[in-house]
């Protein structure tokens, strides 16, 4: 009697079977858990791409209002242009410290300018900060008055020469992040004191 339960193996079958099961469904709870990480790492990257590219893609400032020029003392060239700048919508704060400004026409080489005094051709400058503070960032709801002096720049270069009547000129302005916002515009048939550039 003793022996037929000795040698009856009948339950380990089932319990050998039920380990096996248990081993595949750890093995595949785990391989699931990598697997989702994975995936949500890569989402999560993927949306990093997206909106670092539409940052650089876009620009962080905008042109408010038109672009004004003044005349030099004989009315016949340009001698600065002033313009408004301010945040696009959604867009992060701009340190106008390091933003370069390209100014280029079709006689003039383009002349890369920083922030400063516009005094030696190779600045410019903000003339006022309208809801500002006393930094230089331009930040939600500010707009900085930029005064760029064309006739300094001119001077400045190696073949001096002015924008006059009918003459175009383009201004880059290039933010440390963000792309570059372009503004190109004419000087009018006849040159004023003030002029609205169009």
């Amino acid at each position: 009697m003793w022996n037929k339960f000795l040698k009856n193996e009948k339950g380990f079958t089932g319990l050998e079977a039920a380990i096996v099961l248990v081993a595949f469904v750890v093995v595949a709870a785990v391989f699931s858990y990598v697997m989702l990480g994975a995936g949500f790492y890569t989402t999560q990257k993927s949306q990093e791409v997206v909106h670092t590219g539409v940052q650089q893609a876009s620009s962080s400032v905008e042109l408010s209002g038109d672009v004004v020029a003044k005349s030099d003392a004989g009315n016949t060239e340009i001698d600065t242009v002033t313009l408004f700048l301010q945040l696009t919508s959604g867009g992060s704060p701009v340190d106008m410290a390091k933003t370069l400004i390209v100014v280029s026409a079709p006689d003039i080489e383009p002349s890369e300018l920083t922030l400063g005094a516009a005094a030696d051709g190779d600045e410019f400058s903000i003339v006022t900060k309208y809801n500002g503070n006393t930094d230089s960032l331009i930040d939600r709801f500010e707009k900085f008055e930029i005064s760029i002096d064309l006739d300094a720049v001119a001077a400045a270069a190696a073949t001096p020469t002015t924008v006059g009547a009918n003459d175009e000129f383009q201004l880059e302005i290039k933010p440390p992040q963000g792309a570059t916002y372009t503004i190109q515009r004419q000087a009018p048939p006849s040159i004023t004191d003030i002029m609205t550039l169009v």
